[in-house]
């Protein structure tokens, strides 16, 4: 068995959590610090000093709660997750502050503060006590161990969220998101509809009246019929190219064909500006998914072309550790705000029905990244391609 699989020898690992110890003592002054901050900045938070303290407080508490959740997670041997509310890219500081304010964790976070500097402080000063003071080592030997275990569980138990909390959180979206989805479902199908009674509805009523009119020219006057059959068949053209655009709206056949690699590749000769796409994928994903996909990818290319003024796009698609990813970016000017448009929230709204995400960076100046990720499983082993294609555009 090599070193990296060798399991701590007792007193290494009683040394260790020692350690740990000794460093959340010298934690507790910078903690009680940042909470006094972090109280006095929102107290004062209407004016814009208190603002400037929370900017400096939250992130410096939370950098300290993240130390003592890696502290916690290497005693008990089980991840402490933050579970932090997503930060907009490019938000200010009031949008900032507000995130934190509305955050459950940061509220968590601050009761933690209380615990750490009395109950734990205790626990780990203790600790690191029963190793300096000499006639207490069989002590430390014996109380060690589970005296830091019962901090860790301590820090866990609120800086982190229980299986309870995670469920009814877990519910929450859910049924956040499939009324979401309820409501996108219906906009779709009145565009359908819309779509086939404005266009290929009004068509075939009128390639209906041109043969009937030719039907009963065709004795009297062979000229005209022919050319209200002519106009019949032109119409006719019309509305199965509006057929075909309305089909290709819900379900692209070439997604249905080649997958989401051959489609997005598709996707990307139609635009405009150069797409260089990138795929390594090792199948494919379920249908509904990748649809989910596709239409996000099509957005943010959409969004590329009208905004963005860039010269040059790519699109790269991979999969790993159950999670479908798909990372769409552009040399363009930057400062994209998905919370300006409308478009970016349809993207959000379609990924979060299967429990996907959206993280974009752009700041000022570029390049805009938009990442995309979709936990979902691949039906096929099938090695698709992975060289880039560079599609000049048209």
């Amino acid at each position: 068995m090599n070193a990296m699989t060798t399991p701590n020898p007792p007193l290494a690992g009683r040394l260790r959590l020692t350690g740990y110890a000794f460093l959340e003592v010298l934690l507790a002054v910078p903690t009680l610090l940042f909470f006094v901050l972090t109280v006095v900045g929102g107290v004062v938070a209407v004016a814009w000093v208190g603002l400037g303290i929370l900017f400096v407080s939250v992130p410096a508490l939370r950098w300290i709660t993240g130390r003592h959740r890696a502290f916690a997670a290497r005693t008990l041997g089980t991840p402490v997750p933050a579970d932090y509310r997503p930060m907009p890219a490019n938000a200010h500081l009031v949008a900032r502050v507000l995130v934190w304010a509305k955050d459950p964790m940061t509220w968590r976070e601050l009761a933690w503060c209380l615990v750490s500097m009395t109950a734990g402080f205790v626990l780990s000063l203790l600790t690191f006590l029963l190793l300096v003071v000499i006639v207490t080592g069989g002590l430390w030997w014996y109380g060690a161990e589970p005296i830091m275990r019962a901090r860790a569980r301590l820090d866990r138990a609120l800086l982190s969220y229980g299986t309870t909390e995670r469920l009814e959180q877990r519910v929450q979206v859910l049924t956040e998101t499939r009324a979401e989805s309820i409501d996108h479902s219906a906009a779709e199908l009145r565009r359908i509809e819309r779509d086939l009674h404005d266009g290929a509805q009004a068509r075939l009523v009128s390639v209906g009246m041109s043969l009937g009119l030719a039907d009963s020219l065709l004795a009297e006057d062979p000229e005209e019929a022919r050319r209200l059959v002519a106009e019949a068949r032109q119409t006719a053209s019309a509305a199965l190219g509006e057929l075909r655009d309305v089909v290709r709206g819900i379900h692209p056949p070439v997604l249905a064909d080649r997958g989401i690699g051959g489609a997005v590749d598709a996707l990307a000769l139609d635009m405009a500006l150069p797409v260089s796409v990138t795929q390594r994928l090792p199948g494919r994903p379920p249908a509904p998914v990748e649809s989910a996909v596709y239409f996000a990818i099509a957005e943010c290319l959409a969004n590329v072309a009208k905004h963005a003024e860039a010269e040059h796009a790519w699109v790269e698609l991979a999969y790993g550790e159950g999670v479908l990813v798909a990372v769409v970016g552009d040399d363009g000017h930057g400062d994209a705000d998905p919370d300006r448009g409308t478009g970016m929230r349809g993207v959000m709204r379609r990924l979060s029905a299967f429990d996907g995400t959206m993280r974009v960076s752009s700041p000022a100046g570029g390049p805009t990244l938009v990442t995309l990720e979709v936990p979902c499983a691949l039906s096929s082993p099938k090695t698709m391609p992975s060289s880039p294609t560079d599609s000049p555009g048209s």
